[in-house]
C-alpha cells in the first residue's frame, strides 16, 4: 500500500490539495476560541472529499468506514487554531504568500502543515483501501481540534473520553502533527501555573511598623530559585520551576501587607503536577493555588512499534520542551509533523511546500 501511495505522481495531487486548503485557512483568522469560520472551511473540505464528518463545537473528526472494535486505533491529530500575530510581522499574516518553496502566513507552521498533511494521509489511505480492498490492521481516525493554544475546555478535552460519547481509550495511539522537523518527539513537558500569596501587615514605612509581605515571600522565592528536583529525565532533563511575576505594594511609604507571585512549573514524566503542588505546599509559607492540574507531561515508550518504525526509517526520537494537546491524552501519543518548532509563534511564520510533501510520504511509509 505505501509503495503505491508514495509515488510522486499520485502524491502530488494530494500535496496540491493540502496547500490549497492551507492557503484558505491562513486567509481566515482563527485565533483560539474564535475558530468557527476556519472549522467551517475544514468541515466543508472534508465533505467535498466525500466524507461525513462528526463535529462538536469547532472540533471535527472522521473515522474508518469499516470500524472494528477488536482492532487498535491510530488517531491523526492536529489543531485548527493559532496564536495572535506578533507586532513584528513584515507582511500581512492573513495573506497566504508563496515565495519559492515557502508558504508564508499565520499558522502555516503551527500547526497548519500538520493539519492539512494528516488529512491528506487519511484520504490516501482510504482511497487506497477502496482500490485494493486491503484494510490495515488498525482503525484510523483524523481529528482536527480547536483551542489548542489556550488548552481550552472547548478543545480536544471536550471530545476525548470520559466526555459523553467521547473518543479515545487504551486501544488508541495518537500521532500529533506539531512541527518537529518530522522527527518523533516521544516525550513532552507538562505545565502547571501556581498563584502564590505571602501575607504581612500594613504599616507606615517611616515608623518601621507592620510586617512586610515582600520579606515574607523572600524565603519562598529563594527556595523556588534554588531547589533541584531529584528525578531527571533522559529526554526532558529535570523538572523546572521559575517565579515569573511578582506584584506587591501600593505606594512608597506603606509597608505592603500582601505579595503575590506566579510560579511556572514544567514537569518531566517522573512527576505529576499534583505531586509537585503537594510538595511545594509542604515547603512554602505562602498560600498557593494551582490554576489547573490537567496539563501533564506525556511520553511513549521507545519500544512502541510506531516509534521503532520511525527509528527504522532513520528518525531520531527526542524530548520536546513545548506543550501540545498530548497533555490531555490518556493514551500513548507522540508528536511528528512538518515544519520547525522554532518558527512557531514568530513573525513571518512559514511552512515549506516540500516539507508538506515529505511529511505525507513519511506518514504513509510509517503507517503502511
Amino acid at each position: 500500500m505505501s509503495t503505491l501511495n508514495t509515488e510522486s505522481k499520485i502524491t502530488e495531487g494530494y500535496v496540491n490539495d493540502a496547500v490549497s486548503l492551507l492557503k484558505r485557512l491562513i486567509a481566515t483568522p482563527r485565533v483560539s476560541r474564535d475558530e468557527t469560520a476556519a472549522a467551517d472551511i475544514m468541515e466543508q473540505a472534508i465533505r467535498d472529499y466525500g466524507y461525513s464528518p462528526y463535529r462538536k463545537g469547532n472540533n471535527i473528526w472522521i473515522t474508518s468506514e469499516d470500524w472494528d472494535e477488536s482492532l487498535p486505533t491510530i488517531m491523526l491529530n492536529a489543531h485548527i487554531d493559532t496564536v495572535k500575530p506578533v507586532s513584528t510581522w513584515t507582511r500581512d499574516p492573513f495573506t497566504p504568500t508563496i515565495e519559492g518553496d515557502r508558504l508564508y502566513g499565520l499558522g502555516s507552521n503551527d500547526c497548519g502543515g500538520g493539519l492539512v498533511s494528516l488529512l491528506q494521509v487519511f484520504r490516501i489511505m482510504h482511497d487506497s483501501q477502496c482500490t485494493t480492498h486491503n484494510k490495515p490492521p488498525y482503525n484510523l481516525i483524523y481529528l482536527a481540534s480547536c483551542e489548542e493554544e489556550v488548552s481550552g475546555a472547548g478543545g480536544i478535552r471536550s471530545v476525548l473520553k470520559p466526555a459523553e460519547n467521547g473518543i479515545g481509550d487504551e486501544s488508541f495511539v495518537a500521532i500529533v502533527g506539531e512541527p518537529t522537523g518530522m522527527q518523533p518527539a516521544i516525550a513532552e513537558r507538562g505545565l502547571m501555573v501556581i498563584d502564590g500569596t505571602a501575607h504581612g501587615k500594613s504599616g507606615h514605612a517611616a515608623r518601621n511598623e507592620g510586617v512586610n509581605a515582600i520579606y515574607e515571600a523572600l524565603d519562598d522565592l529563594v527556595f523556588i530559585r534554588d531547589y533541584k528536583f531529584e528525578k531527571v529525565s533522559d529526554l526532558l532533563g529535570p523538572t523546572k520551576m521559575q517565579c515569573t511575576v511578582v506584584n506587591s505594594g501600593t505606594q512608597h511609604n506603606v509597608v505592603p501587607d500582601e505579595c503575590k507571585f506566579i510560579i511556572d512549573v514544567r514537569t518531566n514524566e517522573h512527576y505529576t503536577n499534583e505531586e509537585v503542588f503537594d510538595f511545594l505546599q509542604g515547603k512554602l509559607k505562602s498560600d498557593l493555588k494551582a490554576r489547573s492540574f490537567h496539563l501533564h507531561s506525556s511520553s511513549i515508550p521507545r519500544e512502541h512499534p510506531l516509534i521503532q518504525r520511525c527509528i527504522e526509517m532513520g528518525m531520531e526520537p527526542f524530548g520536546s520542551p513545548t506543550l501540545s494537546d498530548q497533555a490531555l491524552m490518556r493514551f500513548p501519543s507522540f508528536k511528528l509533523g512538518p515544519g520547525e518548532s522554532s518558527r512557531s509563534h514568530s513573525a513571518d511564520e512559514y511552512i515549506c511546500i516540500s516539507e508538506i510533501r515529505d511529511a505525507i510520504e513519511k506518514y504513509l511509509k510509517l503507517l503502511g
